[in-house]
């Protein structure tokens, strides 16, 4: 059994109220050289301290010392494995950080004429033309500044274009598969929509018979990702496209699963009229911490009228910002986009050109089919079918002896892993949903493989072990509910508790 890692539960980092000593400070300012102005000329009255702030007193080397010993708390993709099931977390290579962080990109002004700027508008002006090739649709937009806000954008660009048909006020339902990501519904339902289900049949694809009976005059479209996410190719895309266009609907593809299809097949071929990237999980940009992301939205050549302006064209030589669609759904968010995200964006694209971005898929595709039938013999696989980027098994086989999901995710953290999604897709009871991504080593996948066995024999062996975990990071198990429920958000001095 590998050695468990990280911090014991005995070495608790204390509050940096509870270090330093009374009067110590990291700093003195000299003597004032210049006339002194009295606090009370400078401010008003009820913005001044009666007393002072309840600041730490510590020296620098202590404050420092204690923040970093904080910071090695953390986890992050770049200290281990990430098999977040739907998240794509893939490490991202450092070179794309650093032409980001070149001053001729990072002082850049939003303001700035754009005779001044013709270096960042063709850089985005060739990630447009790259993600369309990629999506094989005609023109995109790089202003979303996440996944959710490109659906939202998408389904924007739905509805108007139902409403420059003169149908608007007929086509008010979306369909959604029930293994959808949640912001799906969640995105159609803010646009106006009615929001309805379609099943997954036995295979984990739509239920074609079903989506059958639900199209109709009132379609305004489907949302769909293909792979979907329980990790299945949907081997019917076609005909699902081909019913949704005969009644007169578009298809929006979420493409939050893009990383197992780069170079291998393109939305737009599937039928698809809307595509979402998320420049996060599948072009190498930050993911998590709040952001800022990217989730740039692809569409037809039908459609193209209808992107939030500005978009950039070119005009002869130069690189240009074009307000001039009259149809446009206006601004989807200030200025042009999360700039430094794009530029990490299109590094990672020119790094791999075509055939490294087909690699990147046919690896991802390769670690969860090796994990998957590795890992077949200790749980559930509901769908027992070759996967793509990810996969789903379920934990009805421990739940037989008192131990549930969760647990196995909490029991993760005592071997030093960051755990899988759990408990979605809701179709499957149990949910463990995996997904390696591309860019781990054999290594690291054997030992993962390694732990989830024994984390599988022990819900047999000593299932209190596994229901009681974890057993030796900084924080035991919480009672979520009631940390849920009571939050304790800021310090408090004992004489405010």
């Amino acid at each position: 059994m590998p050695e468990t890692t990280g911090i014991t539960a005995n070495s608790s980092v204390p509050l940096i109220f509870e270090e330093g000593a009374p009067g110590r400070r990291g700093y003195r300012f000299p003597a004032c050289d210049v006339p002194e102005t009295p606090l009370e000329e400078g401010l008003p009255a009820e913005h001044i301290r009666k007393e002072a702030a309840p600041l730490p007193e510590v020296s620098e080397l202590q404050a420092i010392r204690h923040f970093v010993r904080l910071s090695r708390l953390n986890y992050a993709v770049d200290v281990g494995f990430y098999p977040l099931g739907s998240c794509t977390m893939n490490y991202n290579p450092k070179v794309n950080e650093e032409v980001a962080g070149d001053p001729a990109f990072s002082r850049l002004h939003p303001y700035q004429p754009q005779e001044s700027v013709q270096g960042a508008l063709e850089l985005m002006y060739h990630l447009e033309r790259f993600l369309c090739e990629i999506a094989g649709l005609s023109r995109a937009t790089l202003q979303p500044a996440a996944g959710a806000h490109g659906e939202l954008l998408g389904l924007m660009i739905m509805r108007a274009y139902h409403e420059a048909r003169g149908e608007g006020d007929v086509r008010r339902k979306v369909l959604v598969p029930d293994a959808a990501h949640g912001t799906n519904p969640a995105s159609a339902a803010m646009c106006g929509y009615q929001v309805v289900e379609i099943p997954s049949d036995a295979r984990g694809g739509m239920d074609v018979e079903a989506l059958r009976k639900a199209v109709g005059p009132e379609t305004a479209g489907l949302m769909l990702t293909n792979p979907n996410t329980l990790g299945l190719f949907d081997e019917r895309i076609h005909e699902l496209a081909q019913l949704v266009h005969d009644a007169g609907g578009l298809l929006y593809y979420d493409g939050a699963n893009a990383n197992a299809i780069l170079g291998i097949s393109r939305p737009g071929d599937m039928g698809f009229d809307i595509v979402h990237f998320n420049l996060h999980k599948t072009f190498s940009t930050p993911h998590g911490g709040g952001g800022p992301g990217a989730g740039p939205v692809a569409v037809t050549q039908e459609l193209a009228k209808f992107l939030p302006v500005p978009i950039v064209d070119k005009v002869g030589e130069g690189y240009v910002l074009n307000y001039v669609l009259p149809e446009s759904i206006g601004r989807m968010r200030t200025f042009y986009g999360n700039f430094g995200m794009l530029v990490r964006a299109y590094a990672y694209i020119r790094t791999h050109g075509p055939d490294g971005l087909r690699r990147v898929s046919e690896h991802a595709v390769l670690h969860a089919n090796y994990l998957m039938r590795k890992l077949q013999p200790y749980f559930d696989l509901p769908y027992d079918r070759h996967c793509k980027h990810e996969f789903v098994f379920s934990g009805k086989r421990q739940k037989q002896h008192g131990v549930r999901t969760l647990d196995i995710a909490k029991r993760l953290l005592d071997y030093g892993f960051h755990s899988p999604t759990v408990y979605f897709p809701l179709i499957v009871e149990e949910a463990i949903m995996i997904e390696p991504t591309e860019t781990e080593p054999l290594e690291v996948l054997d030992e993962f493989i390694e732990v989830m066995t024994t984390i599988a024999q022990e819900a047999v062996r000593s299932p209190e072990l596994v229901k009681t975990a974890p057993h030796n990071t900084v924080v035991r198990r919480l009672d979520e509910t009631r940390a849920a429920r009571q939050p304790i958000l800021r310090w408090r001095s004992p004489d405010e508790a």
